[in-house]
């Protein structure tokens, strides 16, 4: 069928999976790093726990069959050196059933991990991976010229990311409104990046430009992603740029990098001429994207009415694959950045002389002096929640206190989500944590301080607990 492939569009495919694959490679090694502090045996929560209490029916994962931390170990050390290999080229270089088992294994990979994660893994970008690497399976390889109804499925994904994400914010805080939320986000956003004091310190004016931009990448030219080229391989280019903006302003793991691959596979048509002439796809492959298509189609139902709901849900699956979901990201803007201190004390008793030394984070910020880092496309998932602890204790209600008390026992697991740990040959008698209100410095107070970062304390989070008292409470 003429109809089924477009050859303009291998450029698009190529750059599209090849990202895809690399951002695979990037989560399958966040997972394989993090998970025994997190969902391990003895992690906070504890796999085994979870899948005692929710049915395969409901969580589908390999590991609702068997668990034990070496066998999530090679798991995910498995997808990593796979997905690799499929960014170097691997899928190209074999035939096409076996580079569409290559994406297949991937995403059910992933999707074992998802579904255990529990709150570790409730953000929007994992199951924007599943739902873009589900349509990868579906876009064949070298062998064929790229599919027109996975293209265009693409498009309707970039499309609801980004247009779910400019409805939320219009529905949502009034400062989206007004053009001033970005006069707070960049300080406020869960993980600061390397340049983003300097973006909070950008004239007013131009912090209302960029929502005003926002607004355009997220509400106009979506739309115009359906319409004929060059209009929407340039809407889309506009998007990557906006994307681009938010890589240089903050840490959003790999949500701008994901979406910068969709708007690049509906950019290229552009730019690329086709290659010499693939052969004619397969009937097989053809029959299996028509009814992959016409699945999508099916699912997207609930997304699309949730796009017109005045009740909007924001990064939301509607069913255990994750396969068509909703976006959306800061409906609402934090005016005030409030952090979570983490403290130890070699003291059994508080006296006038006790000192409390603090654990320092790798992303989230903590010693005023430090100049945030970029970690992203990395997710530090610790340092994350704890930017939800601070806005509220029931986003910690699961998992602080096992945290706390595997500070107490000197956990080397947990140690390792950490930057620095103040009781390197002992572990601490007893811990705590404060809640202190950080604002960005000023140029001035930049200058004479060399503090990028101004902290006042506020209240208590937790109060001074010892061993003894918290593993009571296990």
């Amino acid at each position: 069928m003429e109809w089924f492939s477009d050859p303009g569009s291998w450029l698009g495919r190529l750059v599209f999976q090849r990202m895809l694959a690399a951002l695979y490679c990037v989560a399958f090694v966040a997972a394989a790093r993090q998970f025994r502090a997190l969902l391990g045996a003895r992690g906070m929560l504890p796999i085994p726990d979870f899948v005692a209490q929710v049915p395969f029916r409901l969580s589908p994962s390999v590991f609702q069959l068997h668990y034990s931390d070496r066998f999530f170990a090679a798991w995910a050390w498995g997808g990593a050196v796979l997905a690799a290999g499929v960014a170097a080229g691997a899928a190209d270089a074999v035939p096409l059933g076996a580079a569409m088992a290559m994406w297949a294994v991937l995403w059910v990979m992933y999707l074992s991990v998802v579904n255990v994660g529990q709150t570790w893994y409730g953000f929007g970008w994992e199951t924007l991976l599943l739902e873009a690497g589900a349509l990868g399976v579906f876009l064949g390889n070298a062998d064929t010229a790229p599919p027109v109804l996975v293209m265009w499925l693409l498009r309707w994904l970039l499309f609801r990311v980004e247009f779910g994400a400019g409805l939320i914010k219009m529905r949502g805080d009034r400062c989206w409104r007004d053009l001033t939320c970005l006069d707070y986000h960049h300080e406020t956003q869960p993980m600061p990046g390397p340049l983003s004091w300097f973006f909070h310190r950008l004239p007013k004016p131009l912090h209302r430009v960029e929502t005003g931009a926002n607004h355009v990448a997220q509400l106009v030219l979506p739309v115009l992603l359906f319409t004929p080229q060059p209009v929407a391989g340039w809407a889309a280019l506009g998007m990557a740029a906006t994307q681009l903006w938010l890589v240089l302003s903050g840490n959003f793991s790999w949500l701008n990098w994901i979406t910068i691959a969709l708007a690049l596979s509906a950019a290229a048509p552009l730019w690329a001429g086709p290659p010499s002439s693939p052969g004619a796809p397969p009937v097989w492959f053809e029959v299996l994207v028509i009814a992959a298509t016409a699945g999508v189609i099916g699912l997207s139902y609930r997304p699309a009415r949730n796009l017109v709901s005045r009740g909007q849900l924001m990064n939301t699956s509607f069913e255990p694959l994750h396969l068509v979901n909703s976006y959306g990201a800061f409906g609402s803007i934090t005016r005030v950045r409030r952090e979570i201190v983490v403290e130890g004390t070699e003291d059994a008793v508080s006296g006038p002389d006790t000192v409390w030394k603090a654990y320092e984070f790798h992303g989230k910020p903590g010693d005023p002096s430090r100049l945030p880092r970029q970690f992203a496309p990395y997710h530090l998932r610790l340092d994350w929640l704890m930017w939800f602890a601070a806005l509220s204790p029931a986003y910690a209600r699961s998992w602080f206190l096992p945290f706390v008390a595997r500070l107490l026992e000197n956990d080397r697991d947990t140690l390792r989500l950490l930057r620095r740990n103040p009781f390197p040959d002992l572990p601490p008698a007893r811990v705590r944590a404060r809640v202190f209100r950080y604002r960005f410095t000023t140029w001035r107070e930049l200058r004479e301080t060399g503090a990028w970062w101004h902290r006042s304390a506020e209240r208590e989070f937790l109060p001074p607990v010892s061993r003894s008292a918290l593993f009571g409470r296990r």
